[in-house]
């Protein structure tokens, strides 16, 4: 059985994350990392790029053109082909995952925590405050180890948004920033290690960059590149990071490293350093 958990940093620079990210860059070194460079989809905002992380599909397609946008996703996403194909989901993450996969609008009372077999995300604990602090990485981290250890997913995703929390607040080249970077990475460190020995392919990306004014949306490289580490037994490992890769690749490479049939509207996935894909 492939396992795979997905980790989405939010608002996670690329350049920031290959300069300060210690314990990426350490398995990076020693070959148990692939390293990659991703373009995001415009507009670089989260709730489009969520859809077209779990879809494959660009933002003009899918519909979900803004944070605005709060709705059920109507196209064929990574829970809902992993539960079609016999496959457990579960998901740590911010509540607009819940809006696009599960149930909208998200209700925190009945909505944070969602135990369902026969929703797209069967295993989901979801928060729904996302300002600086307001729900710490750690706790985070916490709540999709509780729910892998419980649940035993095939899938899970896991949603910290400190990160980005602190763009927002101080932008990019503050002290803040790179603090937060940093502290994912250690948190990261801890239980990166336990989910590559209980068999799971771990991917760690971002969904958006972040500019020095605390803001994204645009075109710009600060706000549009992010990293993509892929550790476990899909990689061989080794820096790939010269030739960017479309976001849009993302979906169906999750779906390839899940052993489960892609989207029908997924590109092809093509990376190199890849032992399956």
């Amino acid at each position: 059985m492939k396992k795979l958990i997905f980790v989405l940093v939010d608002g996670l620079r690329c350049d920031t994350a290959f300069r300060h990210m210690g314990f990426m860059e350490h398995l990076l070194e020693m070959g148990a990392a692939s390293r990659y460079r991703v373009r995001s989809e415009l507009p670089s905002m989260s709730r489009p790029i969520y859809e077209t992380l779990m879809t494959g599909m660009p933002v003009l397609e899918h519909g979900i053109f803004s944070n605005e946008v709060s709705r059920l996703s109507k196209e064929e996403n990574l829970f809902g082909l992993a539960r079609e194909n016999g496959l457990t989901t579960a998901a740590a993450a911010y509540c607009w995952f819940s809006e696009l996969y599960n149930r909208a609008p998200f209700n925190p009372v009945t909505d944070r925590l969602q135990l369902d077999a026969d929703l797209p995300i069967q295993n989901g604990l979801f928060y729904f405050k996302d300002v600086t602090g307001a729900y710490p990485d750690s706790h985070l981290i916490a709540d999709a180890e509780a729910l892998r250890q419980r649940f035993n997913p095939d899938f899970l995703l896991v949603h910290p948004m400190n990160t980005d929390d602190a763009g927002h607040k101080s932008g990019s080249d503050s002290s803040d920033y790179v603090k937060s970077v940093i502290m994912i990475d250690y948190i990261l460190s801890n239980t990166i290690p336990i989910w590559l020995g209980s068999g799971y392919t771990v991917l760690v990306t971002g969904d958006h960059g972040i500019n020095p004014w605390g803001w994204h949306g645009g075109n710009g490289d600060d706000e549009r590149l992010v990293p993509l580490y892929i550790m476990g037994p899909a990689a061989a490992g080794g820096d790939f990071s010269e030739t960017e890769i479309p976001q849009r690749m993302l979906a169906p490479l999750c779906c390839d490293l899940l052993g489960i049939p892609r989207g029908k509207k997924m590109l092809q996935p093509a990376l190199p350093g890849l032992k399956e894909s």
